[in-house]
């Protein structure tokens, strides 16, 4: 009996409770319980300044501030991101926040849907992807490329017992993780090898762990050499890299490249070399309309890496970034306006300085010829230090 009243008297003090709050405390088997079948929808939350001094900082920070999607923390994007985080940071006219995102392929995904996105790193094979697998229309207006960057070399480690791609055959195999530049591109290269394999999805560095219990056979990496994954390894006896030779099929996107002794010396004995193939990284952009304030960004942001690239190419920062040449093209894939248009007014300031009487028109060609680019080159940087002047 005495039960029964409690029990009574628990659901009398439900009944009066009338907030949402005690609504959320109903027993299991309630009928508030049974009817929320949906998570409900969260609040809107309130935005961080709370008075108009602090709103007026919030809006000096966030004026000039772009995001820059780098990529995997083992990856070489993410260093290049950095670089630019630090060589362009210019507090509250321009600050660079470098991303660790997902790599290659969720870099652009990430520049297309992820609020602020403004700029990413990723691969020139990338783009098919969201041609012709995705489907995102219009993609080739709407992501841009500012500049070529360095080569990303692709790095297949495979266990002693694999002498040849067809021993990979049926065999456990790591791409890394989804949307790196493993996953997309070393994909293409078992594909258009013709070589089936399990493929696996996760981070390469706990794959390693993998290749030394006999887990796996190998594992993928499409990266800049050299790169730590590899080069701080403790060398496994005959672990090695195996050799992707170039050919018709590698053509469009791809360049032969090799892995050296100087590359990874505590996995390729000195004087020897093992062939692969490369693929051109670049530097993205969202191509926002004109009248946006993003725009207004992205713009800043190109024009301080034209004015500050030789910077750049001087310690500590990355020695890839001396190869790289701001002048330079990525076939199939559109430069974004503002960058070429500084391109265009360079080259032909720099040609009419060299040889006034064969100055080309603005939109000139940038020409095919590896030294004269080179000068060009040099006397676009001196050309940008003078318009900042």
């Amino acid at each position: 009996m005495f039960r029964i009243a409690t029990t009574l008297g628990c659901f009398a003090c439900l009944a009066i409770m009338e907030t949402p709050a005690a609504a959320q405390l109903a027993w299991p088997g309630t009928t508030e319980v049974a009817q929320a079948v949906a998570p409900r929808r969260a609040l809107p939350v309130p935005n961080k300044p709370v008075n108009e001094e602090e709103a007026a900082k919030a809006a000096r920070i966030n004026n000039w501030t772009v995001g820059l999607a780098g990529g995997l923390l083992e990856g070489t994007f993410v260093r290049y991101a950095a670089d630019l985080g630090k060589a362009l940071d210019d507090g509250d006219n321009l600050r660079v926040l470098p991303i660790v995102s997902y790599g290659a392929v969720g870099n652009v995904s990430d520049l297309v849907y992820l609020k602020g996105v403004d700029f990413s790193i990723t691969y020139s094979d990338v783009l098919d992807h969201f041609k012709n697998i995705e489907r995102i229309p219009g993609i080739e207006r709407r992501v841009n490329y500012v500049i070529p960057m360095f080569q990303g070399e692709v790095h297949i480690y495979v266990r002693e017992e694999i002498k040849t791609f067809q021993d990979l055959v049926g065999k456990k195999v790591n791409f890394n993780t989804v949307g790196s530049a493993a996953n997309y591109t070393g994909g293409i290269v078992f594909d258009r090898l013709g070589i089936k394999v399990e493929r696996l999805f996760q981070n390469n560095s706990i794959a390693l762990e993998q290749m030394r219990k006999g887990e796996i056979a190998g594992i993928v990496h499409v990266v800049a050499k050299p790169n730590d994954l590899f080069a701080k390894f403790k060398p496994e006896p005959g672990f090695h890299f195996l050799p992707v030779e170039f050919g018709a099929k590698f053509e469009d996107y791809y360049v032969p490249a090799e892995l050296t002794a100087a590359d990874y010396p505590n996995l390729i004995q000195q004087g020897e070399s093992v062939q692969t193939i490369s693929v051109p990284a670049l530097l993205a952009v969202y191509n926002w309309n004109k009248d946006t304030d993003r725009y207004r960004r992205c713009v800043r942001f190109v024009e301080y890496l034209f004015e500050r690239f030789d910077k750049l190419r001087e310690k500590p920062y990355q020695p890839g970034w001396k190869e790289m040449n701001l002048a330079g093209t990525i076939p199939g894939w559109t430069r974004f306006p503002p960058a070429q248009a500084l391109v265009a007014k360079a080259e032909a300031q720099a040609t009419a300085d060299a040889n006034p009487a064969r100055a080309p028109a603005a939109g000139a060609r940038t020409t095919d010829n590896k030294a004269e680019q080179e000068r060009l080159f040099k006397q676009f940087l001196d050309w940008s230090k003078q318009q900042k002047r």
